[in-house]
């Protein structure tokens, strides 16, 4: 029986899938290095130093580890500044329906976010305290599809992996739920994922309580 949901953030409670591109788009174009759309789903789920590499692969130029270092606070300074445009009405459909039941049914709730940023974000949208724990990119040594994510909201939740259920948007993220032994739910981008236990549009698609039992 499920006793505890984890949650990604980006692309499951809030998007700011933009600003990354935005972010990593200004970046790139200084750097002269090609980047669009297609090439910004390869970052989906991914830290934010595993992401550079993958923009760095159509580099001309070599960098050091100190200039990549430069690379990353360049881009999450602008993405940062960006952020301060999100408010409570950028949580997406059905999360905060999705978390009343959870809490009227007494059902653990975390985030598992391999972003750095959680944090700011949470506090942007208004749900600092929403959550009965946080993990994220701050905590961890390893971005999914690893699982240590999950697996360290599930400890401090004091919930075992496999009565934990994952929401993710990333094939990444599907992965990382399945390698802890937990049960996923794709949404968004990650909804043809062939290791997700299920799949929906987004949260107000699904009626998630019917998932737990």
């Amino acid at each position: 029986m499920i006793k505890a949901v984890i949650f990604d953030l980006d692309g499951v409670i809030v998007s700011t899938d933009e600003f990354h591109f935005q972010a990593w788009m200004q970046l790139a174009k200084r750097l002269q290095i090609p980047f669009n759309r297609e090439m910004n789903e390869r970052l989906r789920g991914v830290s934010r130093y595993e992401s550079l590499s993958i923009i760095l692969e159509n580099a001309t130029n070599a960098y050091s580890e100190e200039e990549k270092q430069e690379f990353l606070d360049e881009k999450n300074a602008v993405y940062i500044e960006l952020l301060h445009e999100l408010s409570e009405a950028d949580i997406l459909p059905g999360v905060e329906a999705t978390l009343a039941k959870l809490r009227e049914k007494e059902i653990k709730i975390a985030i598992g976010s391999s972003s750095r940023n959680t944090p700011r974000i949470l506090e942007y949208i208004g749900m600092s305290d929403t959550f009965d724990a946080v993990a994220d990119g701050n905590d961890i040594t390893k971005s999914k599809p690893d699982p240590e994510v999950f697996l360290l909201a599930a400890k401090k939740l004091g919930i075992a992996p496999e009565e934990c259920l994952v929401v993710e948007d990333a094939y990444a993220g599907v992965e990382a739920a399945k390698a802890a032994g937990m049960k996923s739910l794709a949404v968004g981008s990650a909804i043809d994922s062939p290791d997700a236990d299920y799949r929906a549009k987004d949260l107000s698609q699904v009626n998630i309580i019917e998932l737990l039992a």
